[in-house]
């Protein structure tokens, strides 16, 4: 189950699932598909890649289930096929649960003999009922059973452990030499990480890009390697923002033969930090988008290129000490 959860944290880093096999959820995975679409294609591609990464480390082929909540996506890869898929369209969880038996709303024996003994077999019947009602009849446990019955999350994703990197790969076929066609395939990564940082609400504060050549046209000598990497002014989960500053530290060293692989890494992940924004101050966030384009400039121009003033001391009789030159990111009043 580790090698597992290893070989589908190339596809997504949103992973939950138990590797104890004495855990009552032994051999169930949830994976995180929110914005992976661009990069791995449809759901149905994307599940069977995932199903081709699987098939040399797990016996059997796995069920799979895609749905907008842990428990109706859990239902439907019960019911799929041993080698198929069951996808519930988006927002129609309650529609598409309601004719299914209620003993699926809970493991719990008692509970499911109660809802027998009501006479509420199916799961639309639960659904009908008012929550009040359920909550009267089942205590805590009734309003659980009318969320999951109404196709409303009642639990929080939680994956494995709190992701310090994130990292995602895109192989190149033909390789391309053009920066541009370079560009567009690190923003497709930069969305699909971007997308999965905010779904967990943190941000990234490195990030390193690794590019893969292909030497069969490329001068002797000639690394098979490249390595992007880049600090960012703050922690964000803004994808244009990360693809705007390692391309622009791409521009400055192009890479010298095709590409044929992209892997793009962000670092030093961690929940992001809120901003309190002024009520009547305008463009409270000047100074954050000022560190962006400070850093974009120093890319592209040189880092040795960009200064800003820093306030020494207003009140100082001899001009020159009342400001100095600083880096872009230096610290100070400027």
């Amino acid at each position: 189950m580790e090698a597992a959860f290893e070989a589908l944290g190339t596809f997504s880093p949103g992973l939950e699932g138990a590797s104890d096999p004495g855990h009552p959820a032994f051999g169930l995975i949830a994976v995180q598909v929110d914005g992976l679409a661009g990069l791995w294609g449809a759901e149905p591609v994307l599940v069977q890649r995932l199903r081709r990464a699987l098939a040399p480390i797990l016996p059997g082929v796995p069920r799979a289930g895609i749905a907008g909540t842990w428990f109706a996506a859990t239902v439907a890869a019960g019911l799929a096929a041993p080698d198929g898929l069951e996808v519930v369209p988006p927002g129609d969880e309650a529609s598409w649960l309601a004719p299914l038996p209620a003993r699926l709303l809970t493991p719990d024996p008692g509970t499911r003999e109660r809802l027998a003994r009501f006479g509420l077999r199916r799961i639309g019947a639960v659904a009908a009922l008012e929550r009040p009602a359920l909550i009267a009849r089942f205590g805590v446990e009734g309003g659980l059973l009318h969320d999951r019955s109404n196709g409303r999350e009642v639990r929080r994703f939680s994956p494995r452990r709190t992701p310090e990197r994130l990292a995602l790969a895109l192989p190149v076929d033909p390789p391309v030499h053009e920066l541009e066609a370079v560009r567009f395939m690190i923003h497709r990564l930069a969305v699909a990480l971007a997308g999965q940082l905010d779904g967990r609400g943190v941000a990234a504060s490195r990030g390193r890009l690794l590019l893969e050549l292909d030497l069969a046209f490329a001068a002797a000598g000639t690394e098979q390697q490249g390595v992007v990497e880049q600090t960012f002014p703050e922690p964000t989960s803004d994808a244009r923002a990360i693809e705007r500053l390692l391309f622009a530290r791409l521009e400055r060293n192009p890479p010298p033969a095709a590409v044929s692989r992209l892997e793009l890494e962000l670092n030093e992940v961690a929940p992001a930090a809120g901003q309190q924004i002024p009520l009547f101050i305008p463009q409270a966030a000047r100074d954050a988008r000022l560190g962006w384009e400070l850093a974009r400039l120093a890319l592209v121009h040189g880092e040795d290129r960009i200064r800003r003033i820093q306030v020494l001391d207003p009140e100082s009789p001899l001009a020159e000490r009342r400001w100095a030159w600083q880096g872009p990111t230096g610290g100070g009043r400027s």
